[in-house]
Protein backbone atom coordinates (compact mmCIF):
# COMPACT_ATOMS: atom_id res chain seq x y z
CA UNK A 1 0.00 0.00 0.00
CA UNK A 2 1.63 3.50 -1.10
CA UNK A 3 2.45 5.41 1.87
CA UNK A 4 1.25 9.04 -0.55
CA UNK A 5 -1.61 10.71 -0.03
CA UNK A 6 -4.06 10.48 -2.73
CA UNK A 7 -6.76 12.23 -1.00
CA UNK A 8 -6.58 15.51 1.53
CA UNK A 9 -9.00 17.57 2.74
CA UNK A 10 -7.61 20.76 4.65
CA UNK A 11 -9.70 23.29 6.64
CA UNK A 12 -12.71 22.30 4.67
CA UNK A 13 -15.87 24.91 6.30
CA UNK A 14 -18.99 24.26 4.01
CA UNK A 15 -22.24 26.19 4.58
CA UNK A 16 -25.96 26.68 3.42
CA UNK A 17 -27.06 30.18 3.69
CA UNK A 18 -30.70 30.70 3.73
CA UNK A 19 -32.47 34.22 4.19
CA UNK A 20 -32.61 34.29 7.72
CA UNK A 21 -29.93 31.64 8.79
CA UNK A 22 -26.74 29.80 8.26
CA UNK A 23 -26.59 26.73 8.27
CA UNK A 24 -22.82 25.43 9.63
CA UNK A 25 -22.77 22.14 7.95
CA UNK A 26 -18.93 21.28 8.17
CA UNK A 27 -16.49 23.29 9.56
CA UNK A 28 -12.77 23.08 9.35
CA UNK A 29 -12.87 19.25 8.63
CA UNK A 30 -9.30 17.85 7.72
CA UNK A 31 -8.71 14.60 6.73
CA UNK A 32 -6.55 12.82 4.34
CA UNK A 33 -6.30 8.92 2.42
CA UNK A 34 -3.69 6.75 0.82
CA UNK A 35 -4.20 4.21 -1.57
CA UNK A 36 -5.81 1.17 -0.99
CA UNK A 37 -7.73 2.47 2.27
CA UNK A 38 -10.95 2.60 3.19
CA UNK A 39 -11.94 5.38 5.93
CA UNK A 40 -15.14 5.14 7.58
CA UNK A 41 -17.58 7.96 8.02
CA UNK A 42 -19.74 7.33 11.03
CA UNK A 43 -22.17 9.75 12.97
CA UNK A 44 -25.33 10.60 13.29
CA UNK A 45 -28.07 11.88 10.50
CA UNK A 46 -27.01 15.75 9.94
CA UNK A 47 -23.31 15.33 10.98
CA UNK A 48 -22.06 16.63 7.78
CA UNK A 49 -21.05 13.24 6.37
CA UNK A 50 -22.54 13.29 2.93
CA UNK A 51 -22.09 17.14 2.95
CA UNK A 52 -18.47 16.14 2.95
CA UNK A 53 -18.12 13.58 0.11
CA UNK A 54 -20.19 15.59 -2.07
CA UNK A 55 -17.93 19.03 -1.72
CA UNK A 56 -15.44 16.71 -2.72
CA UNK A 57 -17.43 15.38 -6.07
CA UNK A 58 -18.18 19.15 -6.44
CA UNK A 59 -22.10 17.94 -6.52
CA UNK A 60 -23.36 20.31 -3.80
CA UNK A 61 -26.13 22.56 -4.87
CA UNK A 62 -24.80 26.16 -5.87
CA UNK A 63 -27.29 27.57 -4.33
CA UNK A 64 -27.80 27.45 -1.10
CA UNK A 65 -24.53 25.52 -0.59
CA UNK A 66 -21.15 27.42 -0.03
CA UNK A 67 -17.54 26.18 0.13
CA UNK A 68 -16.17 28.81 2.32
CA UNK A 69 -12.62 28.01 3.09
CA UNK A 70 -10.62 24.76 2.33
CA UNK A 71 -8.48 22.80 0.00
CA UNK A 72 -9.86 19.55 -1.42
CA UNK A 73 -6.20 18.24 -2.75
CA UNK A 74 -6.48 14.56 -4.95
CA UNK A 75 -3.04 13.37 -5.59
CA UNK A 76 -1.59 17.09 -5.23
CA UNK A 77 -4.98 19.08 -7.24
CA UNK A 78 -6.58 21.35 -6.11
CA UNK A 79 -9.88 19.77 -6.84
CA UNK A 80 -12.31 23.39 -5.64
CA UNK A 81 -9.90 25.38 -8.29
CA UNK A 82 -10.68 22.70 -11.46
CA UNK A 83 -12.86 24.33 -13.57
CA UNK A 84 -16.21 22.64 -14.16
CA UNK A 85 -15.01 20.81 -17.49
CA UNK A 86 -11.60 19.40 -15.90
CA UNK A 87 -14.21 18.20 -12.86
CA UNK A 88 -16.23 16.31 -14.91
CA UNK A 89 -13.42 14.72 -16.64
CA UNK A 90 -12.62 13.27 -12.95
CA UNK A 91 -15.66 12.15 -11.77
CA UNK A 92 -16.53 8.71 -12.64
CA UNK A 93 -13.39 7.85 -14.64
CA UNK A 94 -11.25 8.59 -11.27
CA UNK A 95 -13.72 9.56 -8.40
CA UNK A 96 -16.73 7.43 -8.39
CA UNK A 97 -19.72 7.52 -5.78
CA UNK A 98 -22.23 5.00 -4.91
CA UNK A 99 -25.06 6.46 -3.43
CA UNK A 100 -27.40 5.82 -0.83
CA UNK A 101 -30.74 4.67 -2.76
CA UNK A 102 -29.74 2.82 -5.85
CA UNK A 103 -33.92 3.53 -7.63
CA UNK A 104 -33.02 7.16 -7.97
CA UNK A 105 -29.83 6.50 -9.11
CA UNK A 106 -30.42 4.83 -12.20
CA UNK A 107 -32.52 6.03 -15.08
CA UNK A 108 -35.78 4.23 -15.29
CA UNK A 109 -36.00 4.97 -19.26
CA UNK A 110 -32.76 2.97 -20.19
CA UNK A 111 -31.58 -0.23 -19.64
CA UNK A 112 -28.53 -0.79 -17.26
CA UNK A 113 -26.44 -1.78 -19.64
CA UNK A 114 -27.22 1.01 -21.47
CA UNK A 115 -26.38 3.20 -18.61
CA UNK A 116 -23.05 1.49 -17.36
CA UNK A 117 -22.09 1.81 -21.32
CA UNK A 118 -22.90 5.34 -21.25
CA UNK A 119 -20.54 6.02 -18.42
CA UNK A 120 -17.44 4.27 -19.98
CA UNK A 121 -18.18 6.27 -23.56
CA UNK A 122 -17.96 9.45 -21.58
CA UNK A 123 -14.49 8.67 -20.41
CA UNK A 124 -12.43 6.27 -23.16
CA UNK A 125 -12.43 6.07 -26.44
CA UNK A 126 -13.96 2.80 -27.80
CA UNK A 127 -17.06 2.11 -29.90
CA UNK A 128 -20.71 1.88 -28.68
CA UNK A 129 -20.54 -2.25 -29.38
CA UNK A 130 -17.34 -1.98 -26.54
CA UNK A 131 -18.85 -0.58 -24.13
CA UNK A 132 -21.37 -2.84 -24.16
CA UNK A 133 -19.92 -5.76 -23.69
CA UNK A 134 -17.64 -3.86 -21.20
CA UNK A 135 -20.59 -3.20 -19.74
CA UNK A 136 -21.96 -6.52 -19.87
CA UNK A 137 -19.00 -7.52 -17.90
CA UNK A 138 -19.14 -5.73 -15.30
CA UNK A 139 -22.11 -6.80 -14.37
CA UNK A 140 -20.81 -10.39 -14.50
CA UNK A 141 -18.03 -9.00 -12.59
CA UNK A 142 -20.69 -8.13 -9.17
CA UNK A 143 -22.53 -11.18 -9.95
CA UNK A 144 -25.32 -10.51 -12.56
CA UNK A 145 -25.74 -12.64 -15.78
CA UNK A 146 -24.56 -10.48 -18.70
CA UNK A 147 -28.36 -10.98 -20.39
CA UNK A 148 -29.84 -9.10 -18.18
CA UNK A 149 -27.79 -6.07 -18.90
CA UNK A 150 -31.22 -5.34 -21.69
CA UNK A 151 -33.14 -5.40 -18.33
CA UNK A 152 -34.65 -1.77 -17.19
CA UNK A 153 -33.98 -0.82 -13.23
CA UNK A 154 -37.81 -1.80 -12.18
CA UNK A 155 -37.19 -4.93 -13.28
CA UNK A 156 -34.30 -5.49 -10.51
CA UNK A 157 -34.53 -6.13 -6.60
CA UNK A 158 -32.92 -3.57 -4.25
CA UNK A 159 -29.84 -5.69 -3.85
CA UNK A 160 -29.85 -5.94 -7.45
CA UNK A 161 -30.22 -2.41 -8.34
CA UNK A 162 -27.47 -1.75 -5.79
CA UNK A 163 -24.92 -4.25 -7.16
CA UNK A 164 -25.73 -2.42 -10.93
CA UNK A 165 -25.07 0.75 -9.18
CA UNK A 166 -21.86 -0.67 -8.21
CA UNK A 167 -20.77 -1.86 -11.40
CA UNK A 168 -21.54 1.67 -12.79
CA UNK A 169 -19.24 3.03 -9.82
CA UNK A 170 -16.44 1.21 -11.13
CA UNK A 171 -16.63 0.69 -14.69
CA UNK A 172 -13.67 2.80 -15.05
CA UNK A 173 -11.71 1.75 -12.97
CA UNK A 174 -11.69 4.73 -10.29
CA UNK A 175 -8.76 5.25 -7.52
CA UNK A 176 -11.08 6.67 -4.96
CA UNK A 177 -14.90 5.28 -4.62
CA UNK A 178 -17.47 6.71 -2.17
CA UNK A 179 -19.95 5.08 -0.76
CA UNK A 180 -22.79 6.84 1.14
CA UNK A 181 -25.10 4.37 3.11
CA UNK A 182 -24.87 1.28 -0.01
CA UNK A 183 -26.82 -1.26 2.36
CA UNK A 184 -29.17 1.10 4.22
CA UNK A 185 -32.13 -0.11 2.17
CA UNK A 186 -31.35 -3.68 2.18
CA UNK A 187 -31.84 -6.75 4.19
CA UNK A 188 -29.45 -8.36 6.42
CA UNK A 189 -28.58 -11.22 3.69
CA UNK A 190 -28.66 -9.24 0.49
CA UNK A 191 -26.12 -6.24 3.15
CA UNK A 192 -23.86 -9.17 3.96
CA UNK A 193 -23.52 -10.03 -0.74
CA UNK A 194 -22.86 -6.55 -1.34
CA UNK A 195 -20.08 -6.00 1.41
CA UNK A 196 -18.43 -9.30 0.29
CA UNK A 197 -19.00 -8.00 -3.40
CA UNK A 198 -17.19 -4.34 -2.03
CA UNK A 199 -14.24 -5.98 -0.17
CA UNK A 200 -13.39 -8.25 -3.32
CA UNK A 201 -13.61 -5.36 -5.75
CA UNK A 202 -11.46 -3.08 -3.71
CA UNK A 203 -8.85 -5.83 -3.08
CA UNK A 204 -8.83 -6.55 -6.97
CA UNK A 205 -8.59 -2.70 -7.89
CA UNK A 206 -6.87 -1.41 -4.83
CA UNK A 207 -9.24 1.54 -4.70
CA UNK A 208 -9.38 3.65 -2.05
CA UNK A 209 -12.93 4.55 -0.75
CA UNK A 210 -14.57 6.33 2.53
CA UNK A 211 -17.86 4.29 3.51
CA UNK A 212 -20.34 6.45 4.85
CA UNK A 213 -22.41 4.59 7.52
CA UNK A 214 -24.57 4.37 10.80
CA UNK A 215 -23.73 0.74 11.17
CA UNK A 216 -20.21 0.15 13.39
CA UNK A 217 -20.62 -3.55 12.24
CA UNK A 218 -20.26 -2.23 9.15
CA UNK A 219 -17.39 -0.51 9.75
CA UNK A 220 -15.58 -3.26 11.35
CA UNK A 221 -15.90 -5.63 8.50
CA UNK A 222 -14.66 -3.27 5.75
CA UNK A 223 -12.56 0.08 7.25
CA UNK A 224 -8.99 0.53 8.06
CA UNK A 225 -9.47 3.43 9.65
CA UNK A 226 -12.58 5.64 10.56
CA UNK A 227 -13.48 9.19 11.26
CA UNK A 228 -15.98 9.80 13.58
CA UNK A 229 -18.46 13.00 12.98
CA UNK A 230 -20.11 15.37 15.40
CA UNK A 231 -22.13 18.53 14.05
CA UNK A 232 -19.53 19.51 11.59
CA UNK A 233 -16.53 18.16 12.62
CA UNK A 234 -14.44 15.00 13.23
CA UNK A 235 -14.40 14.38 17.20
CA UNK A 236 -12.61 11.61 17.05
CA UNK A 237 -9.94 9.90 14.43
CA UNK A 238 -7.45 6.53 13.99
CA UNK A 239 -7.17 3.01 13.08
CA UNK A 240 -10.39 0.49 13.53
CA UNK A 241 -8.44 -0.90 16.53
CA UNK A 242 -8.46 2.85 18.41
CA UNK A 243 -11.83 3.40 17.97
CA UNK A 244 -12.72 -0.27 18.59
CA UNK A 245 -10.11 -1.26 21.89
CA UNK A 246 -9.49 2.20 23.19
CA UNK A 247 -12.37 4.78 22.30
CA UNK A 248 -11.60 8.17 23.25
CA UNK A 249 -14.19 10.64 23.10
CA UNK A 250 -17.54 10.33 25.22
CA UNK A 251 -19.96 10.81 21.65
CA UNK A 252 -18.30 7.62 20.30
CA UNK A 253 -18.54 5.56 23.25
CA UNK A 254 -22.02 6.54 23.75
CA UNK A 255 -22.39 5.36 19.89
CA UNK A 256 -21.26 1.86 21.17
CA UNK A 257 -23.31 1.91 24.02
CA UNK A 258 -26.51 2.00 21.68
CA UNK A 259 -25.06 -0.95 20.30
CA UNK A 260 -27.18 -4.60 22.21
CA UNK A 261 -24.09 -6.97 23.62
CA UNK A 262 -25.14 -10.30 23.22
CA UNK A 263 -22.61 -11.22 25.86
CA UNK A 264 -24.67 -9.12 28.59
CA UNK A 265 -28.27 -8.78 29.53
CA UNK A 266 -29.94 -5.95 28.86
CA UNK A 267 -33.32 -4.93 29.49
CA UNK A 268 -32.90 -1.70 27.74
CA UNK A 269 -30.57 0.11 25.66
CA UNK A 270 -28.91 3.22 26.85
CA UNK A 271 -29.45 5.72 24.21
CA UNK A 272 -27.81 9.31 23.78
CA UNK A 273 -29.33 11.82 25.69
CA UNK A 274 -30.87 14.99 24.20
CA UNK A 275 -30.61 15.34 20.42
CA UNK A 276 -27.90 16.90 17.41
CA UNK A 277 -27.96 20.67 17.80
CA UNK A 278 -29.60 23.37 15.25
CA UNK A 279 -26.45 23.55 12.72
CA UNK A 280 -28.28 27.47 12.43
CA UNK A 281 -27.02 28.06 16.05
CA UNK A 282 -24.40 25.44 17.39
CA UNK A 283 -23.40 25.26 21.09
CA UNK A 284 -20.73 27.77 22.45
CA UNK A 285 -17.25 25.58 23.43
CA UNK A 286 -17.68 21.61 22.59
CA UNK A 287 -20.64 20.73 20.39
CA UNK A 288 -21.36 17.85 22.32
CA UNK A 289 -21.23 19.48 25.89
CA UNK A 290 -25.20 19.93 26.26
CA UNK A 291 -25.27 15.97 25.99
CA UNK A 292 -22.09 15.24 27.60
CA UNK A 293 -22.83 12.87 30.68
CA UNK A 294 -19.10 14.30 31.73
CA UNK A 295 -19.25 18.01 30.22
CA UNK A 296 -17.43 20.53 32.63
CA UNK A 297 -17.23 24.00 32.31
CA UNK A 298 -14.59 24.15 30.31
CA UNK A 299 -16.46 22.05 27.76
CA UNK A 300 -18.82 24.94 27.95
CA UNK A 301 -16.67 28.17 27.06
CA UNK A 302 -13.64 26.51 25.37
CA UNK A 303 -13.93 24.65 21.91
CA UNK A 304 -11.56 21.38 22.16
CA UNK A 305 -8.29 21.17 19.69
CA UNK A 306 -7.73 17.47 18.28
CA UNK A 307 -5.44 16.08 20.63
CA UNK A 308 -3.13 12.90 19.84
CA UNK A 309 -3.61 10.54 22.83
CA UNK A 310 -1.19 7.54 21.30
CA UNK A 311 0.61 7.85 17.81
CA UNK A 312 -1.98 8.42 15.23
CA UNK A 313 -5.29 8.39 17.38
CA UNK A 314 -6.65 11.96 17.74
CA UNK A 315 -9.57 13.07 19.90
CA UNK A 316 -11.53 16.74 20.37
CA UNK A 317 -11.92 16.68 23.63
CA UNK A 318 -10.82 18.31 27.04
CA UNK A 319 -11.00 15.42 28.68
CA UNK A 320 -8.53 13.24 26.45
CA UNK A 321 -5.99 16.04 26.93
CA UNK A 322 -6.51 16.48 30.67
CA UNK A 323 -6.22 12.81 31.23
CA UNK A 324 -9.94 12.26 32.81
CA UNK A 325 -10.53 10.17 29.54
CA UNK A 326 -9.99 7.04 31.38
CA UNK A 327 -13.01 7.50 33.36
CA UNK A 328 -15.13 8.14 30.77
Amino acid sequence: MSSEKLLEIKNLTVHFESFDATVHAVENLNLSLRHGETLGLVGETGAGKTTTVKSVMRILPERPAKIVSGEILFDGQDLLKLPIKEMRKIRGKQISMIFQDPMTSLNPVMTVAEQIAEVIRLHEKCSKKEAHKKACDMLELVGIRPERGSDYPHQFSGGMKQRVVIAMALACNPRFLIADEPTTALDVTIQAQVLELMKKLKAQYQTAMVMITHDLGIVAEICDYVAIMYAGEIVEYGTREHIFNHTGHPYTKGLFACIPDIFTEQNELVPINGLTPDPTDLPVGCRFHPRCPYATEQCAKEHPANFEIEPGHYVACHLARSGGNDNV
